[in-house]
């Protein structure tokens, strides 16, 4: 738990430029009560994905890692849920002998080795996260004794086993894979697999609810829609703990460019998000929770966008976007360490979008619905949030994805968001305001992100500074809130 005490500082103050003052435009109204209220699934949806094969050294030499994990569990007063998988659990395979967690050879510096083993005491160390966790267990290469004794040792060890998953992307899988014995793959393949795996899986350790199902790269041609009805005809069901998408709005893969301000761009997000409805959709059909399994900025890294501080941006709208439709849970991928540039942390930094998470887990928290307060044709997001039982938002979230980078020539604009039906009885609102210089900012080249006044150690991931509110006066229930381009604030309303 942070400790931090409340103080009012002037917004000028807050923000540290003169020029912030400039450029005030007139942003959007909002009446905070409209808007359609979805359940919000689970306690802390922000959650991480780490990559099977750099898993221990997450664990074993990257010291930040607890705290930086801790940090979100006391943001969101709840366990920050994780998962290990990844590319490389399908080439990895269980050695019950290994002493070690893993053994692989890395062919290049900053890449992935090609095939591994793992051993019981990869478990262990997953057991020592305490916190609820799914792993991903190889289906690729078609050695289902192997991934049943995996498993078995999943179970035996980790008290904190959420889910397991039976591979991992296999829209992606190919002819020449073993788990397609040379036919061509296809969905019908695929869900014909993922269902006897399950079954002896299920049967072997004698769990229902136990299986992550799907696992697919960015639907339709492989999805929930077409598998969850099979599972339902199959009778499996009852051994699916959820349904999981993986999700990519952009790729660095192959040469392919990547653009920071149609990443961070609000119209975009929902854009994107909303063409997972069909899955939410399948999976409610059924009485699963359907979860983004595994996220991030780009494929394959996305280094000219992923570091920075409108990773984070896009983070805090991803986040609530994907929540207001419907997915219980987002894990973030965390890849090979030291060449991975979305990342939330490494050996020697905490990055700039590890403040998108922050800010989204914070806002969140202890909250049972979301409201989208906009229509997603702007660069404007606006979001009402619920505790249960109240007819009134407990916080709003306002979100001025404008693109503002560090070769701008000029003062950064602004956005007034008109708040009403705040309340009778509110007299005033206190805002807490994720802000960097540019949305370009990256923390490891000295250009610190801020959430309410409070940054990140690079070394130990402690939080530093005190917690800084700004005061906002209400008047018959209306408020107006500035926003700067490339920023976000959150809104206590009570």
């Amino acid at each position: 738990m942070l400790s931090i005490k409340h103080q009012l500082l002037s917004l000028v103050f807050l923000l540290g430029v003169s020029s912030y003052v400039l450029s005030r435009n007139s942003g959007a109204a909002f009446d905070v009560t409209t808007g359609e209220k979805r359940p919000i699934y689970d306690s802390a949806p922000v959650g991480l994905s780490i990559e099977f094969f750099a898993f221990p050294g997450y664990v074993q030499d990257v010291d930040k890692t607890s705290q930086c994990i801790a940090n979100l569990d006391a943001a969101s007063e709840s366990q920050t849920r994780v998962r290990i998988g990844g590319t490389t659990q399908d080439r990895a395979l269980y050695d019950p002998s290994l002493t070690s967690p893993a053994k692989f050879v890395i062919p290049t510096p900053g890449g992935a080795p090609l095939n591994l083993t793992y051993g019981p005491s990869f478990f262990d160390l997953a057991e020592q996260l305490q916190r609820p966790t799914v792993v991903g267990l190889n289906r690729r290469l078609n050695q289902l004794d192997n991934t049943i004794a995996a498993a078995k040792q999943a179970v035996e060890t980790m008290d904190n086993l959420f889910a397991i998953e039976l591979g991992n992307e296999p829209d992606l899988y190919v002819k020449a894979d073993p788990i397609a014995n040379n036919q061509t793959w296809t969905p019908a393949l695929d869900a014909a697999t993922q269902i006897d795996w399950q079954k002896a899986v299920s049967s072997a350790l004698q769990k229902d609810d136990i299986i992550e199902a799907g696992v697919f790269l960015q639907p339709p041609k492989f999805s929930v829609q077409e598998l969850a009805p099979l599972e339902q005809g199959n009778g499996t069901l009852n051994i699916v703990k959820t349904f999981a998408d993986h999700a990519y709005p952009q790729s660095a893969c192959g040469g392919s460019k990547t653009d920071l301000a149609t990443l961070m761009d609000h119209a975009r997000i929902k854009t994107f998000v909303d063409s997972f409805s069909p899955e939410v959709e399948a999976a409610s059909a059924v009485n699963k929770p359907i979860v983004f399994g595994e996220t991030n900025s780009a494929t394959c890294g996305g280094g000219g966008i992923s570091p920075t501080f409108g990773a984070a941006i896009w983070i805090a709208d991803y986040v609530l976007q994907a929540v207001s439709l419907g997915y219980s849970r987002l894990y973030f991928h965390q890849g090979t360490i030291g060449n991975c540039a979305y990342c939330w942390w490494g050996t020697s930094n905490v990055f700039a979008p590890y403040y998108g998470a922050y800010f989204a887990t914070s806002a969140l928290s202890g909250m049972s619905s979301v409201a989208s307060l906009d229509d997603g044709t702007t660069s404007l997001a606006a979001y009402a949030l619920y505790a249960e039982d109240c007819n009134t938002p407990k916080r709003v979230v306002l979100i001025n994805t404008d693109y503002y980078p560090n070769t701008t020539t000029t003062s950064r604009p602004s956005q007034t968001f008109d708040l009403s039906s705040l309340g009778e009885d509110c007299t005033s609102v206190k805002v807490k305001r994720l802000t960097a210089p540019y949305a370009t900012s990256q923390q490891e080249l000295g250009q610190t992100p801020t959430f309410g006044g409070v940054s990140f150690d690079n070394s130990t991931c402690d939080a530093l500074g005190s917690e800084q509110y700004e005061y906002v006066d209400v008047k018959d229930g209306s408020a107006q809130v500035e926003v700067w381009s490339s920023e976000a604030v959150l809104v206590y309303v009570s």
